[in-house]
């Protein structure tokens, strides 16, 4: 007798189809795992015999053949443990296998027969409820799952004897309730920066359209300060966007007690990150920084101290939007729409340029430091800003500065007025201006007269790249949003240009 249980692999954020297949049969007594299963699945065996027998089942005394199919996908994680033993335990007679036949299945167990939480939940859910399936999942879990629909039968046992008796009918498992993470304390706010006007106004611009940003300045400048601050005026993520969000999350294990939270992502590696740590990859291909911080903030601190190739790792996913991690045996996607805030000293001192200090290297440490981002990575950041030292003047004075609820009005004034634009277009609602196409954007933003000739001015003067010339045209649709300005003009358009020229030296080292 065969008996089968669904359970599911990820590719990327992706739930494949798995089918459990156990068969109880005369022969040497033992349990075989076939299938193309990692050490963590062959692993499985033991923890299943052994959750098992605390739970009052024995293994019978004949072969136990389990095969993962299809063979040749390969399996990775503990989260085979439940469906094998729910399938041994059904060909045992232990659990009616028509019961199990409407479920998809996933969990680790312990050893005393508990059911472990297992990252991957609130995909598989959601592959699950597209299958037309309900979902056996760890308890720690349950919350997570509930995210897929209210309409999917979710149960979320604390053991294999609860679930037992629940198909025997003498205990009986409520549905979980989704659960959102609480406020952990406010964010950090605007209004603790002094001075830095010019910065904070580039700020306002890069939460408004989702540009991309680099800070330049020496060490106390606010840099870090700035982009710690960014989150407090962004919007808080659209029903869509938090499970985007959250599938990514649950696949690196990294939602607490399956709470989902409203609030962006942002992410700060330290400069060692390897390129895996970065886009991802590993033995299991999991998702990295770039792709944790969907719909969110990748800041990237000391920029030059960043492996070259990490930082050029970069380009395609600020391009494409999504990370593709490819290796000899597998190929896996996972989205990575991100907005990219940098800061950076102007040299290795961290000094030049500043009134009273002379470099003992001259241009030459400014320079060197600076080539150490490439060209290519530059074009893809549409504000470049330059950061100077605080004055005295701005640490004694003493009347407060605008705070982050005020500025986040703005940002979201703006992204409404981008929502209703692109939603007419046949876009999705999350569209921002540097989202949009090339071809999009001139439509959207095309100038007036006086703009237009600005412009051609300016390519040729800058030497514009193409990209560049429609980022210049994304910021400054930008700027006219937040303006409530239904046309593009000059003044946003010289506003815009000069977030590029402010970078110019950069641009020229690379």
């Amino acid at each position: 007798m065969v008996s089968r249980v669904r359970t599911i692999a990820f590719q990327g954020i992706e739930a494949v189809p798995v089918d459990v297949q156990v068969m109880v049969a005369p022969g040497k007594m033992g349990m075989h795992i076939v299938g193309l299963g990692d050490k963590a699945v062959a692993e499985s065996r033991e923890r299943v015999q052994a959750a098992l027998h605390a739970s009052g089942l024995s293994m019978p005394p004949k072969k136990v053949t389990v095969n993962l199919a299809p063979a040749d996908l390969p399996k990775e994680g503990s989260h085979y443990d439940l469906p094998i033993a729910l399938g041994l335990m059904a060909a045992l007679g232990a659990v009616p296998g028509d019961a199990l036949s409407g479920y998809v299945v996933l969990g680790e167990l312990g050893l005393d027969g508990t059911v472990a939480r297992v990252a991957g939940v609130l995909p598989a859910a959601i592959g699950a409820n597209a299958m037309g399936r309900g979902l056996i999942c760890p308890h720690d879990c349950g919350p997570e799952a509930a995210w897929a629909g209210a309409d999917i039968d979710i149960l979320a046992p604390r053991s294999l004897i609860a679930l037992a008796n629940h198909f025997r009918g003498t205990q009986v498992m409520g549905r979980p309730e989704t659960a959102m993470q609480p406020a952990l304390g406010d964010l950090p706010d605007l209004a603790d920066i002094k001075g830095q006007e010019s910065a904070k106004r580039a700020l306002e611009v890069a939460a408004a359209g989702g540009h991309n940003l680099l800070m330049i300045g020496p060490p106390g400048a606010g840099k870090s300060m700035l982009a710690q601050r960014l989150p407090s005026i962004l919007p808080p993520l659209s029903p869509r966007e938090l499970l985007e969000v959250s599938m990514v999350s649950s696949i690196a294990g990294e939602l607490a007690d399956g709470r989902l939270s409203d609030r962006r992502p942002f992410r700060a590696p330290h400069h060692s990150a390897s390129m895996a740590a970065m886009v991802g990859g590993g033995l299991r291909a999991r998702p990295g920084e770039a792709s944790l911080s969907h719909h969110g903030v990748l800041f990237l601190d000391e920029l030059p101290e960043f492996a070259p190739q990490v930082l050029d790792s970069l380009r395609q996913p600020l391009e494409s939007g999504e990370c593709v991690i490819a290796r000899a045996n597998h190929r896996v996607s996972y989205p990575a729409q991100i907005q990219l805030v940098a800061a950076m000293n102007p040299c290795r001192c961290g000094m030049a340029g500043e009134a009273g200090h002379s470099c003992a290297r001259g241009p030459r440490c400014q320079a060197d430091y600076q080539a150490r981002i490439s060209g290519p990575l530059l074009d893809r950041i549409d504000l470049r800003i330059e950061v100077p030292a605080v004055s005295a003047g701005d640490l004694i004075r003493r009347e407060k500065a605008e705070d982050s609820a005020t500025v986040a009005l703005r940002v979201a004034a703006a992204r409404d007025a981008q929502r209703e634009r692109f939603t007419a277009l046949g876009l999705p609602a999350w569209t921002t201006n540097a989202r949009c196409s090339a071809a999009m954007i001139e439509d959207i933003a095309k100038p007036d007269p006086a703009g237009a000739a600005l412009l051609s001015e300016a390519s040729e003067k800058l030497a514009l790249s193409a990209r560049a010339y429609h980022r210049i045209l994304k910021v400054a649709r930008t700027l006219a949003d937040l303006e409530g300005a239904e046309h593009v003009g000059r003044i946003h358009l010289a506003e815009a240009i000069s977030y590029r020229v402010a970078g110019q030296r950069l641009a020229n080292a690379a």
